[in-house]
């Protein structure tokens, strides 16, 4: 069975984003981005991937699922993971390109679907809101933990939930001060 993995960047403080949804007070050069592109280079957005030299087959991921406001990022792109199955959650969201499917209804029962299918892992993109309502299907979490704190913004798990016990089994400290650390559930 496929297993679901949320992935993300985070504060010290917990946060995914800015209050805006931003991204700039995220630290993305150093030796952690090198590690991040050898380790996780399907997280890759697809317009970046060939400057940076990645090519090949995906290495642990063939889906990608993320909510509205990640999807819909300033500056972002139609079609940000097109090497990837992309699924959007929203209630609201209707024009998109081709290759990315609008899940409006049970998203639990969605990512069952998912797990239960053949393939690589499916990569858990964002957001907090999300995150929250999948939490009893997530299986791993690996977290960027970047040396910032910002006070508020958009916390790593939005919503009311039940407690989860995960399992430390990785970290990776990086001289940009970036830690990476792998959980699985308990």
């Amino acid at each position: 069975m496929r297993k679901l993995t949320y992935l993300v960047a985070t504060t010290l403080d917990g946060f995914i984003a800015a209050p805006d949804g931003g991204f700039g007070d995220f630290l993305f050069e150093g030796d952690h981005m090198a590690a991040l592109i050898e380790q996780q280079p399907d997280t890759v957005p697809t317009q970046m991937r060939e400057p940076l030299g990645i090519t090949g087959p995906n290495k642990s991921f063939d889906t990608v699922l993320m909510g509205r406001s990640t999807y819909q990022v300033p500056g972002g792109l139609p079609s940000p993971y097109a090497h990837l199955r992309q699924y959007v959650v929203s209630s609201t969201l209707s024009d998109t390109p081709a290759d990315v499917e609008v899940v409006s209804g049970d998203v639990l029962a969605k990512v069952r679907e998912l797990k239960a299918e053949d393939g690589l892992d499916i990569w858990l993109c964002g957001g907090g809101k999300l995150a929250a309502a999948l939490l009893p299907e997530i299986d791993r979490l690996v977290l960027k933990v970047h040396p910032v704190v910002l006070g508020r913004g958009i916390p790593l798990f939005d919503g009311e939930f039940p407690a989860a016990r995960f399992a430390l089994v990785e970290t990776q400290a990086f001289s940009t001060g970036v830690v990476f650390s792998t959980f699985t559930k308990s």
